[in-house]
């Protein structure tokens, strides 16, 4: 990876119900049936094949704002949407 992509990356941490803080990198937002949603890679490299899905809007500031994906269907059509994606990344 070079200087600039370093630069580049947006790093956001992630703070779980049990006060746990993860620094993810942040892979992109794409997406979904008029949905944004943001896929985040923890910077820790034990932890380097878990990639954390969200849904994501900004305030009227531009801060990113995380919603969690409640409803299986919704996650399903997200998750594959970002498998198709990295698939194209990959050829």
């Amino acid at each position: 990876m070079s200087e600039q992509e370093r630069k580049e990356q947006v790093i956001l941490t992630l703070t779980f119900d049990d006060d746990e803080e993860v620094d993810c990198v942040a892979l992109g937002i794409f997406n979904v049936d008029g949905q944004d949603y943001i896929a985040l890679l923890p910077k820790d490299e034990s932890m380097a094949e878990e990639v954390y899905l969200y849904r994501y809007d900004e305030d009227e500031e531009g801060n990113s704002i995380l919603g969690d994906i409640e409803v299986d269907s919704e996650f399903n059509a997200v998750s594959a949407a970002f498998d198709e994606i990295m698939d194209k990344l990959d050829k």
